[in-house]
């Protein structure tokens, strides 16, 4: 049975256009001109128990509003979900309790308290007894490796152990929903690596359902096999990480070394695929799917070339020429 159904979600927002100057500010107080923008325009996908699935989009697409509804933050136009079991923007506390949301520009630790008082105030929120407090304040920080920044006031935190610490305070109460937007937002590589792997363990062991959004693609093809892609409030893609090159790519990228240097015309060299790259012993070709083979046979037999590599084109690639549609 799903843990996450959503069936024809649709949030829409009025908002009042002012006209410039001061006239247009005292034609508004006797005639208002309203906008309506449609956020999440009939999104339907299921999630199932332990998956953890990468939610895509370009900025303005649809996926924090999303976030928000089935965080019961925010009320539907129209449109149903239900998480658990529950409707929620119900917020029953049955339903509250068995979910967390973290928001990558969102704070909710207190900013001029150790980061310990804030864990221990979640604890009694939530009511965990003392001894399981501990146990799991002292295993997800070792896994974080914040152990050492307890009781160190949150205002004097780095950004990368802010947002670990962000994390146990959502996790304490150990939630069977997490969903995670932006989670790695301007983190060096070292703490996205950290919170990666924290929460892929995370997710093996706890078998928690995670909804994640992401701009940095290391996150997303190193934590997801599947992906939602929305654009515009409506769903582009629902499947597999790995369907989309495939489904979106339709060529590969071929790399040959030159045994031999020389200045090969532009115009000579276009037969053999779209030149992407050429410098001094190496030429990168893009290569429809269906010609690789011949083409690659082609070089070998016409140029004087030492090596050849074949790519898959980066997924990152394939999502920004999807998003630029």
């Amino acid at each position: 049975m799903p843990v996450i159904e959503v069936s024809h979600l649709t949030r829409a927002f009025r908002t009042y256009k002012k006209q410039p100057g001061f006239g247009g500010a005292v034609k508004g107080l006797f005639h208002r001109h309203y906008e309506q923008t449609i956020a999440v325009g009939d999104v339907n996908f299921t999630i199932e128990p332990g998956e953890l699935v990468g939610f895509l989009g370009p900025n303005g697409a649809g996926k924090t509003t999303t976030l928000k509804m089935l965080a019961g933050l925010l009320n539907p136009t129209s449109g149903t979900a239900r998480v658990l079991g529950h409707v929620p923007w119900e917020r029953a506390d049955a339903y509250r309790r068995q979910f967390a949301l973290v928001l990558g520009q969102k704070n909710q630790l207190w900013w001029d308290l150790p980061a310990r008082e804030s864990l221990e105030l979640n604890a009694k929120i939530y009511g965990i007894p003392r001894d399981r407090f501990e146990r799991t304040v002292a295993e997800m920080t070792e896994m974080l490796d914040v152990k050492d920044k307890l009781n160190v006031n949150v205002r004097e935190l780095s950004l990368g152990e802010r947002m670990k610490m962000e994390l146990i305070a959502s996790l304490l109460h150990e939630p069977k929903v997490l969903y995670l937007d932006e989670p790695t937002i301007g983190l060096d590589v070292i703490s996205q690596k950290t919170v990666r792997e924290f929460l892929r363990r995370y997710n093996a062991e706890q078998k928690t359902t995670i909804l994640l959004t992401s701009h940095y693609m290391a996150d997303i093809q190193e934590l997801c096999e599947r992906v939602i892609i929305i654009d515009h409030g409506k769903i582009f893609f629902d499947g597999k990480l790995s369907e989309i090159v495939d489904r979106f790519a339709d060529f590969k990228l071929v790399t040959i070394q030159l045994e031999k240097t020389g200045d090969y015309p532009a115009t000579s060299l276009e037969r053999y695929g779209e030149v992407v790259e050429k410098t001094p012993g190496t030429i990168q070709f893009k290569v429809k799917r269906d010609r690789v083979i011949p083409t690659c046979k082609a070089l070998l037999d016409d140029l004087p070339v030492s090596d050849i590599d074949i790519q898959e084109v980066p997924i990152e690639d394939v999502i920004r020429q999807i998003f630029a549609r």
